[in-house]
């Protein structure tokens, strides 16, 4: 198993300016997120924002994904492409997956945003999606391990009847995009590889509606439910300190 790098003062401050970017990003995109805007059109203003704050894209390129953000809509659960006839209309569910590379260092996060009112349902998922990554970043102690976060996640969707992805997983993040270890949305507590200070970590529960299971569409990206019910994702990218958990990707 490869070892899992902890990062150094100065190192974890570079972290912590690409997480701001890319939550400040997150931010004007989900302003952005209205019936009638293409997904093609959230990708393109993210791209501007990222050459404004003098970053660069994580996602662009990387295994020759073609768009700066994951655009995924409703029962489609993560990496979707930008599109310019995929025109958001209320009631959708837009997942915006977003990262950036600022100075050598990756910043990761995602958020799923309501398009207009949406059905009590689909709020449901939404709400009990966001609230899991909630409960996996408060186990996040020095000390704990990596199975206390899936279980976090597990036990906090499952217990509302929906199911966590088993497909994709969170895992570290530093110099790479995605580094060991990583972190399964499902797990046994008390299981697992110890939480240390100085580990970054990116924890994305997805979570669906129906069935765990999902295929990849034609694309060779697209990852939707197989039932075709909804799925929402939330991401961020936390740095376990001496004093517990420090989310970098949220506004201070």
């Amino acid at each position: 198993m490869n070892p899992v790098e902890l990062k150094s003062p100065d190192e974890i401050a570079l972290m912590r300016d690409a997480g701001r970017i890319v939550c400040e990003i997150l931010d004007e995109l989900e302003k952005a997120v209205a019936p009638g805007v293409s997904t093609w059109e959230l990708d393109a203003l993210a791209e501007q924002l990222i050459a404004k704050k003098g970053a660069r894209s994580a996602f662009k390129g990387y295994h020759g994904f073609p768009g700066v953000l994951c655009a995924s809509v409703n029962q489609e659960v993560v990496h979707g492409i930008p599109d310019r006839k995929r025109r958001l209309v209320a009631g959708d569910l837009m997942k915006l997956d977003f990262g950036v590379v600022y100075r050598g260092f990756f910043g990761d996060s995602a958020r799923t945003v309501p398009v207009g009112k949406v059905t009590p349902e689909a709020q449901a998922l939404v709400d009990a999606t966001r609230q899991s990554l909630e409960k996996a970043i408060q186990v996040m102690q020095p000390g704990n391990r990596i199975g206390d976060i899936g279980h976090a996640v597990q036990s906090h969707v499952e217990a509302r009847g929906f199911s966590v992805v088993r497909d994709f997983t969170g895992h570290g993040i530093g110099r790479k995009l995605h580094e060991p270890p990583q972190v399964p949305n499902y797990g046994q507590a008390g299981s697992g590889m110890k939480l240390r200070p100085g580990m970054v970590l990116a924890v994305e529960p997805m979570v669906n509606q129906g069935t765990p299971d999902v295929e990849v569409l034609e694309d060779e990206w697209t990852a939707v439910t197989v039932d075709g019910k909804l799925s929402a994702h939330f991401e961020h990218t936390i740095l376990i300190s001496e004093r517990g958990p420090e989310v970098l990707t949220r506004r201070r």
